[in-house]
């Protein structure tokens, strides 16, 4: 069983910048792919990175790519979302999530693929 907890979200205007953190129980933390995910009211939770149990490798979705950074440390038991030039469509709340997976793949792209989900930070950009 694995605990999430996201922080770090807030009020920021277009270009700026925030940092989240997900705070995860468990001493095994380091066997868990991570993945970030957002959400706005009406749509569905949509993909915005992952990365690996070893934190060697991360995925990025299109609309954050090369603005976005995902970055973990095991030794803490958390993974960051880095957002810069941050956009007013990026307006969402953000959901930390893990699954417990030997290999990293494609599959950390999909939501189904997650065990265990926390319960979101809301990060608003104005414009």
């Amino acid at each position: 069983q694995v605990q999430l907890v996201e922080s770090g979200g807030g009020l920021v205007q277009a270009g700026g910048s925030l940092r989240l953190s997900c705070a995860a129980s468990g001493r095994t933390f380091s066997s868990y792919n991570m993945g970030w995910f957002r959400q706005t009211p009406g749509n569905e939770r949509e993909f915005v990175s992952a990365i690996s149990g070893s934190g060697g490798i991360a995925y990025y979705s299109d609309f954050v790519k090369g603005r976005f950074t995902t970055s973990r440390d095991n030794a803490k038991n958390t993974v960051y979302l880095q957002m810069n030039t941050l956009k007013p469509e990026d307006t969402a709340g953000y959901y930390c999530a893990a699954y417990y997976r030997s290999t990293f793949g494609s599959t950390a792209r999909e939501r189904n693929a997650y065990n265990y989900w926390g319960q979101g930070t809301q990060v608003t950009v104005s414009s």
